[in-house]
C-alpha cells in the first residue's frame, strides 16, 4: 500500500544568510507564504551536512557500539557510530570511514537501512543509517581531536536491553535501533 502525499511547499519571500560556520553549520533567515496565503516573517533553516549511523554486526553476531560523552547533556551514553558526510563523499563512504576511524572496525557486507530527517522543521540534512553485517577489526582506532570513544562487542539482547531501559538517548540512533530489533529474523 502506497501512500502518496500532495507536496504543499512554503513561497520564500525574502532569504538572509545569517551564520556560515564553513561546514558544520549555516543558518538563514526567511520570510515564508504558506500556500493558504498566511505569512510567517521569521522562519529560521538550519543547513547541516548530511550524518550518518552505522549499526555494525561483527563476524559473530556481536553488535559494535560505542559510549561517548556528550558535552551538551553532560552525559555519557551507548551510541552506534556516528559522523559527518565530508564534502565529495557519498553516504556510504562516509559510514565505512566513519565506522573505521571510530572503532578501527570494518569489511563485511553494508546496505541502506534507514533514511531519517533529524528535524525536518528547521533542518535541511538527512541521516542515513547503515547495516554492516560481517564486519571485523582491520586497524586501530583513529578518533579526532573531538572524540574520547571507548568500543564495545555486545549481544544484540544486550544492546535491546539497554535500548528498553533508555540507555540510549540520542534519538538518531535509537530510531534505527527500534527498527532493527522490530524487523529481525530470529
Amino acid at each position: 500500500m502506497e501512500h502518496k502525499l500532495e507536496n504543499r511547499p512554503w513561497k520564500v519571500v525574502q532569504s538572509r544568510n545569517i551564520l556560515d560556520l564553513g561546514p558544520w553549520l549555516k543558518v538563514r533567515q526567511e520570510e515564508v507564504e504558506l500556500p493558504n496565503g498566511r505569512r510567517i516573517p521569521t522562519w529560521f533553516v538550519f543547513e547541516f551536512p548530511d550524518w550518518i549511523n552505522v549499526i555494525a554486526l561483527t563476524k559473530d553476531g556481536k553488535m559494535v557500539m560505542e559510549d561517548q560523552y556528550r558535552h551538551a547533556l553532560g552525559e555519557t551514553h551507548y551510541e552506534i557510530c556516528a559522523g559527518v558526510v565530508d564534502p565529495g563523499e557519498t553516504p556510504l563512504e562516509a559510514a565505512k570511514r566513519e565506522l573505521s576511524e571510530e572503532t578501527g572496525f570494518g569489511g563485511g557486507h553494508w546496505e541502506l537501512f534507514m533514511e531519517l530527517s533529524p528535524n525536518p522543521t528547521n533542518h535541511n540534512n538527512h541521516s542515513y543509517t547503515f547495516l554492516a553485517t560481517g564486519v571485523e577489526p582491520l586497524e586501530a582506532q583513529h578518533q579526532e581531536q573531538t572524540e574520547d570513544i571507548h568500543v564495545h562487542l555486545m549481544e544484540p539482547a544486550e544492546v535491546k536491553e539497554i535500548l528498553e531501559q533508555g540507555g540510549i538517548v540520542q534519538a538518531l540512533h535509537a530510531a534505527p535501533l527500534w527498527k532493527f530489533f522490530a524487523t529481525a529474523k530470529d
